[in-house]
């Protein structure tokens, strides 16, 4: 017996990251409520990450834009996970997410300096 189907699939929480309005933001906000979609959550992340790196157009304004509301609204233990996504490439895209990443200032809240 194999364990439920994963739901939502990465290519589900790509789309939503990639158009990113409101409702978008509130099926997130969801996902990171519940400990058991860390996973799909990343993979979608990671995904959306890959398909902008491919793009031929970089929209880098929108990209660090997720990154600082991702930054600012994911709890303490998604943070270093996060971080750990935007510097997985060197790319321009994983790039523009890393640094509206680091202006929301989520990992310092998450981890402060003693």
């Amino acid at each position: 017996m194999s364990g439920p189907a994963a739901f939502p699939d990465r290519d589900t929480t790509a789309a939503k990251l990639s158009s990113f309005g409101e409702a978008d933001q509130a099926f997130i906000k969801l996902l990171m409520e519940n400990p058991e979609q860390d996973e799909n959550l990343m993979d979608g992340l990671y995904r959306h990450l890959d398909f902008a790196s491919e793009a031929r157009f970089l929209n880098s304004l929108k990209l660090e834009t997720l990154g600082a509301w991702l930054g600012s609204a994911a709890p303490a233990r998604l943070q270093m996970r996060l971080l750990e996504a935007a510097r997985s490439s060197q790319h321009p895209a994983y790039q523009a997410f890393k640094a509206g990443l680091t202006k929301s200032g989520g990992l310092q809240k998450a981890y402060p300096t003693a």
